[in-house]
């Protein structure tokens, strides 16, 4: 950012001292490590930290002014900027640092719990097919030309977010596909980020152990929509009750989509199979020829949300096909790999009980009777403890034998996250292993010809969250041992 002054970024913020005009602010950190001499430090209030207690280390390191919650930090001369909100306050000072950049973009913002990275990567490539410099923002990381992968919180935090915006606009980006989460929403990260389209996917239980309530969880989500203007589009899921509920709720123009109702975007016809999923969409008056290679019944309303997005944009026929037809797998998304044996090893993300019924659903589905199937599992630590026996419920439903392995323990103990697991079998078909790999190599070495053996939880992460660590790790490797 050009250096600039603390009144020209607070005064929408408090009644600005004349004296804050005199006072030069060269950049905003929200982390004490990272301020350097001349910065603005906003002080957050986190769930494993509260930035109020590092505030004499951003002095130290050269701040020249704090924003804080309201609480007299006495840090005088140093000027003390009080908020109601520190995080809207770092939302509002980002967007003005660089310039309200997403105003210059086309931004569409997915949210639900389940869909958000298969929706906005499905729509990305059928963008890039139809010629436009698109961007992608999600659990995956960035996915953008020029731009280097590191993947992150789903949703940045708004500095984060907005210098990313930034860079992009100088780049001669015109879109951007972006995954938003309940937590960015319930924390400001994308307070002033300008939604051209705002899509949601479905609803079910997750992350509770920081909503408290499906309530709360939906009215987080909500947020996206109450942000869009009447110039914007809101694409829901007239499936989930409370994709109806959203509908009513914004202001914007609705387009719905749906499985099962033909005044809808829907499936005119579809197949679905171990090679795919083809068919036809209808849009009104416009048919959209599917022919993709991604597999099971849930991609195929992820297909439905890609393609109502893509139309509700006037993308060409043409190009939305041919967008969509072209992904051949969707990273971390029952991504299937052959195993020398003979046997097919998926992996997804998943982490919730309703992706757990609908990929195992799926993949029971689509396999031979004679054949087996076979889990490996986990469940993250300091999250939400309830999931955890429903998740071995279903995996004990869908499948022949179960592994249970770490997933991300972070600071909880491991032998109570298995303890939590194991609660929902009904039956002894399971073993546990302290060790990931050594499940999954289990896991492998019983696995016969045109076996399934789906990996879950982790998809393409390349870390194990221990202690407060991330360790090297990935699913991935493991099975490039046995191919």
């Amino acid at each position: 950012m050009n250096t600039t002054t603390l009144y020209n970024l607070v005064d929408n913020l408090v009644i600005a001292k004349n004296s804050y005009k005199k006072i030069n602010i060269s950049g905003v950190k929200i982390n004490s490590s990272k301020v350097k001499p001349g910065d603005l430090f906003i002080a957050i209030s986190g769930q494993n930290f509260d930035g109020h207690d590092f505030i004499e280390q951003a002095i130290r390191n050269g701040a020249n002014a704090i924003i804080t919650n309201g609480r007299d930090m006495n840090i005088d001369p140093i000027p003390q900027i009080k908020v109601a909100n520190p995080r809207k306050a770092a939302s509002q000072i980002s967007s003005k640092v660089y310039d309200d950049p997403s105003k210059d973009l086309i931004v569409i913002g997915i949210t639900g719990t389940n869909g958000k990275t298969t929706t906005a990567y499905l729509t990305t490539q059928a963008l890039k097919n139809a010629g436009y410099k698109t961007a992608q923002i999600g659990t995956t990381g960035i996915i953008a030309e020029g731009f280097i992968q590191n993947k992150t919180l789903t949703t940045p935090d708004a500095l984060t977010l907005h210098s990313l915006f930034y860079k992009l606009k100088n780049q001669n980006f015109s879109h951007v596909v972006m995954e938003v989460s309940s937590h960015a929403l319930e924390q400001y990260r994308v307070a002033d980020i300008k939604f051209n389209i705002a899509v949601f996917t479905n609803l079910t239980p997750e992350h509770l152990d920081y909503h408290k309530s499906m309530e709360t969880y939906y009215q987080a989500k909500a947020r996206l929509f109450k942000m869009l203007n009447l110039d914007g589009i809101a694409i829901i899921n007239a499936d989930d009750l409370n994709g109806k509920r959203l509908a009513s709720e914004t202001i914007a123009p609705t387009l719905l989509f749906s499985k099962n109702n033909s005044n809808t975007i829907h499936f005119a016809e579809s197949n679905i199979d171990l090679k795919g999923i083809k068919g036809s969409i209808k849009a009104g008056k416009d048919v959209y020829d599917i022919n993709s290679k991604v597999i099971g019944e849930y991609n195929q309303e992820n297909i439905l949300t890609a393609v109502s997005i893509l139309h509700s944009l006037g993308i060409s026929k043409k190009s939305i096909s041919n967008g969509i037809n072209n992904c051949e797998q969707i990273p971390g998304r029952l991504e299937s790999f052959e195993l020398s044996k003979g046997c097919k090893v998926i992996i997804d993300y998943a982490h919730t009980p309703d992706a757990y019924e609908k990929v195992l659903g799926t993949l029971r589905e689509l396999l031979k009777d004679e054949n087996d199937l076979y889990v490996v599992f986990g469940a993250g630590g300091e999250r939400d403890k309830n999931k955890r026996p429903q998740m071995a419920r279903i995996a004990e439903l869908f499948s022949n034998y179960c592994f249970i392995t770490p997933d991300n323990p972070r600071n909880e103990n491991l032998e109570n996250i298995n303890k939590d697991i194991i609660s929902g079998f009904t039956k002894t078909n399971y073993k546990i292993f302290n060790d990931r790999a050594e499940g999954i190599r289990s896991a492998f070495r019983i696995a016969k010809r045109n076996d399934i053996i789906a990996i879950l939880g982790k998809g393409r992460e390349e870390y194990q969250d221990i202690a407060g660590r991330k360790r090297s790790y990935s699913d991935q490797k493991i099975i490039r041992e046995w191919q």
